[in-house]
């Protein structure tokens, strides 16, 4: 016990060593390490207060100045949380990038980007803030890599609003969808070895970003309503359920797309080419998930890859769709990721930044648990970073 003790001090240790450069100076570097340290306890919550308590401070000065004051580079500690997840879980054959959205529910008006708007959490509109995440999963874990917050309408069209909760004027705004393929771009732009890129209806229902990611040669399978308009093979603007509709009964295949709680996932699955003018090395389908206990219920999903693309594949995309409920599950139980309570932009940032790091921290932990590895995080240089091939661009 005393050994394995030993192990995740030292682990930990170089883990938050790979932020040091990220901070200016020791104090708000230790602070952060303290930070950190204490989202990664068994605190039943994981605010500045009983942060500051479990830290032996006797007020939260200390974890407000990180959030609030200190001069250090959120964004850089991000891209070194992503640097570690890659080194530890990275695969570019099977990694596949997953956008979703999840609410925070407050109180008041004067929180960074809160509004009454639909959150996911509570299943209603409540007063809440939501934030647009990057998840990164593959065979051996999954994580969260980057996040960004939502601001609605009516505070980037109240300049007044945004400077008093520390918005700078250049922030202007930008809906969830653009959110998430400005994550994406970071991490095209940094190399990320991915595969794939999928999500929910939310996000595949918008034509733009499909569109933008076929001109960056990323293939994607993005969930989409019934009545989606697609080009069918005949040439015609169809609606998703008829042009599945119209399959042969023999099409659909039981497959898993991976284990749940209670087992393999099981579904019929279909898929219908559409897009005839495309380019000959690509493929576009329409892909089906229909429940085995009730027919009626079908899920669709619009797809794009190499013409090759096995249904297999696209059933393992877009099972892995999950994977990211599973990181805001862990990231809200384990670090705090929603126990919060700051106000100004850059709080928020700051402490969502560095809970993604602590549930990377548990990812990279883990991962290197189950190899056996001595030092339970990576402890290495910034790595070389190699091109990853996707599909040709050239579309």
């Amino acid at each position: 016990m005393q050994v394995e003790v030993q192990q995740w001090s030292a682990g930990f240790a170089a883990f938050c060593g790979r932020f040091a450069p990220r901070f200016s100076r020791v104090e708000s570097r230790r602070r952060m390490v303290t930070y950190v340290r204490g989202l990664l306890g068994e605190l039943e919550r994981k605010n500045g207060w009983t942060l500051a308590e479990a830290a032996g401070d006797a007020t939260p000065d200390g974890m407000q100045r990180l959030l609030n004051f200190y001069a250090w580079d959120c964004d850089g500690v991000r891209d070194d949380v992503r640097e570690m997840v890659v080194e530890t879980i990275g695969d570019e054959t099977s990694g596949v990038l997953i956008v979703d959205e999840t609410g925070f529910l407050k109180k008041g008006s004067t929180s960074a980007g809160v509004a009454r708007q639909y959150s996911g959490t509570a299943g209603r509109i409540e007063n809440s803030q939501v934030g647009v995440f990057l998840a990164y999963a593959s065979p051996t874990g999954r994580t969260l890599i980057d996040r960004e917050l939502y601001l609605p309408k009516a505070w980037t069209d109240d300049r007044q609003r945004c400077r008093a909760a520390g918005i700078d004027d250049e922030v202007t705004f930008a809906t969830k969808p653009e959110l998430a393929q400005r994550m994406i771009e970071r991490a095209l732009d940094a190399d990320i070895p991915f595969r794939w890129v999928t999500g929910d209806e939310a996000y595949g229902q918008v034509g733009q970003l499909r569109l933008w990611l076929e001109s960056r040669g990323v293939a994607h399978v993005l969930a989409v309503p019934k009545s989606q308009m697609v080009v069918s093979m005949r040439l015609q603007r169809r609606r998703a359920h008829t042009v599945i509709a119209e399959l042969d009964e023999s099409a659909w295949q039981p497959m898993s797309c991976g284990d749940g709680a209670h087992g393999p996932r099981i579904y019929d699955w279909a898929a219908a080419p559409i897009r005839p003018l495309r380019d000959r090395r690509y493929g576009h389908w329409l892909l089906a998930r229909r429940s085995r206990a009730d027919p009626d219920q079908i899920a669709y999903y619009i797809c794009f890859g190499p013409a090759d693309t096995p249904l297999a594949e696209l059933v393992r995309v877009a099972g892995s769709r999950w994977a990211i409920e599973e990181c805001f599950q862990t990231a809200k139980n384990e670090t705090g990721l929603d126990h919060y309570q700051v106000r100004g932009y850059t709080a928020w940032y700051r402490h969502i930044t560095l809970s993604m790091a602590a549930a990377a921290f548990l990812t990279i932990l883990r991962r290197d648990t189950e190899k056996g590895a001595a030092q339970p995080v990576p402890n290495r240089g910034l790595p070389h970073r190699a091109h990853h091939p996707r599909i040709c661009t050239a579309l």
